[in-house]
């Protein structure tokens, strides 16, 4: 378990010009981030028990957090 935070120009380092781009130009796209860095910071505060969760809560916020990161992803190389 990382207890390392998974922001997305860490993840997608060579999509950074992208993920700004999409962010400022798609409405769609920044609410996904929105909700990915909400999620992510959820997860984050649960690995380092700040606001501890039971496991499936924390795992359930994980696969949210992995779908999200997909979907981003998949607008970041559309169309690249």
């Amino acid at each position: 378990m990382s207890h390392t935070p998974h922001e997305l120009h860490e993840e997608f380092p060579e999509h950074a010009e992208r993920i700004h781009a999409l962010k400022e130009s798609d409405a769609h796209f920044a609410r996904l981030m929105e909700e990915y860095h909400e999620v992510n910071r959820a997860v984050h505060r649960a690995e380092t028990n700040v606001e501890p969760v039971d496991q499936f809560a924390e795992e359930t916020m994980r696969k949210t957090r992995m779908a999200l990161k997909d979907e981003i992803y998949k607008m970041l190389t559309a169309a690249a």
